[in-house]
């Protein structure tokens, strides 16, 4: 019989709703309750769901063995760390904190009391990143732009730490180098923090990644193109499609990319789930979503500097 792990969700607001529906139908998942402040929706989800209210954090983390925090990002380490310290296995939304203080609270908590903790970077579970993986091994310059239209959700922190983080975490993925320089520009439009930004990142094996974001734009974007020696790679993460281009001689031969449809947040907690049963490090931990909070920081920090001056 397949062993079935207690998982619960703190804040199942827009997004936790949806961690709390796939727990919920997932066969080795046991969605035992939620911890929500708003009595209204923590009402809903536990009628419709058949899972518990719990009073506290607390409470939650002894009644679970895993738990997702999908709650505002400036209160990602608050929730986290008496969930931790229950003993609970965590998947947090991204990014994993605001400042890095903060991360290597999480990190060293987490290890002290023998538990993952994985990093919400969906778009690391999107069938576009598993193909990805497979076919690139030398990129030499990297464009991802990442667009949506603006809405009040998110704004507690600026575009960089609300969508640019997710083509942070997959450029350094895929470079595989370390860092050698950012140049990062942002502009702020309707929030009090950069709503459209652009950073430039230069890593030491010679490879660029010019990354673009905007939460003020008339529609919605999440597309990556990739160049490498005699390949060009167009993806796109929202529709999951994409086309590669090679060359052939002295012809250049477009074709579509096979890629298998998935909902990336159903295949990001199917493997949170299997790191726990397995006891192994998940795809995303938190190593690599500290790496990718540190470059985002940077760039929010150049970003603020250049504003200030």
């Amino acid at each position: 019989m397949m062993k079935k792990i207690k998982t619960g969700v703190a804040g199942v607001g827009y997004l936790g709703q949806h961690h709390a529906r796939i727990y919920s139908e997932l066969p080795n998942a046991d969605l035992v309750g939620i911890y929500e402040v708003n009595d209204e929706r923590a009402l809903e989800i536990c009628e419709t769901y058949g899972c518990k209210r719990f009073a506290s954090l607390q409470e939650l983390g002894e009644a679970c063995e895993a738990v997702s925090v999908v709650v505002p990002t400036d209160l990602h380490h608050e929730v986290a760390m008496p969930l931790l310290k229950s003993g609970c296995h965590l998947l947090i939304e991204k990014p994993l904190c605001t400042s890095l203080d903060e991360a290597e609270s999480i990190v060293s908590t987490a290890r002290e009391n023998g538990v993952q903790v994985q990093v919400g970077h969906i778009e690391h579970y999107n069938p576009v990143m598993s193909y990805l993986e497979k076919a690139v091994d030398q990129p030499q310059f990297m464009t991802a732009d990442r667009l949506a239209p603006f809405q009040p959700r998110g704004t507690e922190v600026g575009v960089v730490l609300d969508l640019m983080i997710h083509d942070i975490g997959i450029v350094l993925q895929l470079a595989k180098s370390p860092i050698e320089r950012i140049d990062s520009v942002g502009v702020s439009v309707l929030s009090s923090t950069e709503d459209i930004a652009n950073a430039r990142i230069l890593f030491t094996n010679g490879c660029v990644a010019n990354l673009n974001a905007s939460r003020v734009s008339p529609k919605k974007l999440r597309e990556i193109r990739i160049f490498q020696s005699a390949t060009y790679l167009s993806l796109d993460f929202m529709n999951q499609s994409g086309h590669l281009v090679k060359r052939k001689e002295m012809e250049l031969q477009k074709s579509e990319i096979p890629i298998e449809k998935g909902e990336a947040l159903k295949l990001e907690l199917t493997s949170f789930l299997e790191s726990v049963l397995r006891a192994q490090e998940p795809k995303v931990g938190a190593s690599l979503g500290k790496s990718a909070l540190e470059v985002a920081i940077t760039i929010t920090d150049q970003i603020h500097t250049a504003t200030n001056s």
